[in-house]
């Protein structure tokens, strides 16, 4: 039982250290060069948005009416590392792994608003990824999740991946598509 156990353990060592010197192929994406385009009432998307989130003292955040990353005036979702917040008044509903393009109409109801307390993310989104112990790497769960931003607007956003071949870790890629008249229609 004792010889089993040592096998087992070693086996275990074996794998977290060949675990730490493979190097992963990292997703393709590449930073997305900013350029404002006021969308107004229109549908936008699907369009995908990569950013650089690697900061930890400040949120990068994206508007959706402006299709870009903006540094001042309202915003819809903003990145900080790993985690992700809605704007002021805004909320986020969890659809679960569903296809992007399945998602034809967002809820109602249901938003959850962010986090005050402790470090500021939302209960929605949370745990977007999994964490492979072997890798030690984010992967995203393909979690489709409707958006209702600060103007009462409404948009699905899925988070594709954490890193990219430009900036490497907290490098945000995701999918969106947004409807600018109001409507929780998203396709």
């Amino acid at each position: 039982m004792v010889l089993v156990m040592a096998g087992a353990f070693l086996l275990l060592v074996a794998a977290l250290v060949i675990g730490s010197f493979v190097r992963p192929e990292l997703p393709p994406y590449t930073l997305t060069v900013p350029s404002e385009v006021a969308v107004g009432d229109t549908l936008v998307g699907p369009a995908t948005y990569t950013l650089d989130a690697a900061a930890t003292d400040r949120w990068r955040r994206f508007d959706f009416e402006r299709t870009a990353v903006v540094e001042a005036g309202t915003w819809d979702v903003a990145f900080r590392r790993f985690h992700l917040i809605t704007g002021p008044g805004g909320g986020i509903v969890d659809l679960g792994e569903v296809p992007f393009d399945s998602v034809v109409e967002v809820p109602e109801g249901g938003y959850v608003p962010n986090a005050t307390v402790g470090d500021s993310t939302n209960p929605a989104v949370g745990k977007w990824y999994e964490y492979s112990m072997l890798s030690h790497l984010l992967m995203s769960k393909h979690h489709v999740y409707a958006v209702r931003t600060p103007r009462g607007k409404y948009a699905k956003l899925e988070l594709l991946a954490y890193y990219c071949k430009d900036a490497g870790t907290a490098c945000l890629t995701f999918r969106y598509a947004y409807q600018g008249n109001g409507s929780r229609r998203v396709q």
